[in-house]
């Protein structure tokens, strides 16, 4: 269907659409990579595609030679240098809701992982705080520790909590199977006890953030050992090991 002529130019339905979903891409792209280097290049590659467009259709072959030859230079630079900013465009689209549609996450590996890391934290009393997110997005939280983007393993795990890791204070954020963040604070409980047990500061931390958040917290105790996982506000406390797999699993199927 056609909206309208500009000269030689024919304007349609379809055109009107593929201008609306490069812009909201081109839109979406800017938002991710705001405040950064690689947005004002990409501008200025933007700049130079649509100069080449112009000369193409005015029929200077000379000027859009040469843009086409600076078009691909400059994408082939901008992929080189700007390896971090990509990469975390590409981790956005992974973390994204519509993604998670069309591929699920295997949270199998992520789970075993994360036990294992627990419970030998649990033996040496090495105290713990792990966040898996779900539905709901905790940013605020993850930008209150470091960022790491990391694969979840047992190793990393017990390296981060170790007593003597400047990461050992605070939460590791664990969002779509990745390491997110460490050393994040989260947001304490008003309750100082569940049941007849008085809580310690993690177990409060635990707490506060699941009542606040979509969220799952497990808990690994400095003190005693125990293993306990907080959600919706709830606490199930002192899980035995061979039940934690199966609890963790679960819930986190549910999301």
């Amino acid at each position: 269907m056609t909206l309208f002529k500009i000269g030689f130019l024919t304007f349609t339905l379809i055109d009107l659409f593929d201008i609306i979903i490069v812009a909201l891409i081109i839109y979406w792209i800017y938002r991710s990579l705001k405040n950064t280097v690689a947005v004002q290049i990409l501008f200025g590659m933007v700049i130079i595609i649509g100069l080449q467009f112009i000369t193409e259709a005015v029929n200077f072959k000379s000027l859009n030679w040469i843009l086409r030859t600076i078009s691909d230079i400059w994408l082939i630079a901008f992929i080189i240098l700007f390896q971090p900013e990509l990469r975390k465009l590409l981790m956005i689209i992974v973390r994204s809701p519509i993604f998670r549609v069309f591929v699920k996450p295997k949270i199998s590996e992520t789970v075993d992982e994360v036990i294992e890391a627990a419970i030998e934290m649990s033996e040496k009393h090495v105290g713990a705080l792990i966040v898996f997110t779900r539905s709901q997005n905790v940013q605020m939280t993850v930008d209150t520790g470091i960022p790491l983007q990391s694969m979840v393993s047992k190793e990393l795990l017990l390296s981060i909590f170790n007593t003597k890791s400047p990461l050992h204070d605070g939460a590791v954020i664990i969002d779509n199977n990745m390491i997110v963040a460490a050393r994040c604070i989260l947001p304490l409980s008003s309750q100082t006890k569940f049941g007849n047990k008085n809580l310690g500061t993690r177990h409060r931390a635990a707490l506060g953030l699941s009542e606040q958040a979509d969220t799952i917290v497990l808990v690994v105790s400095e003190e005693t050992g125990g293993i306990s996982i907080s959600e919706s506000g709830d606490m199930t406390l002192n899980i035995q090991h061979d039940e934690i797999g199966e609890i963790l699993t679960n819930r986190l199927s549910q999301t």
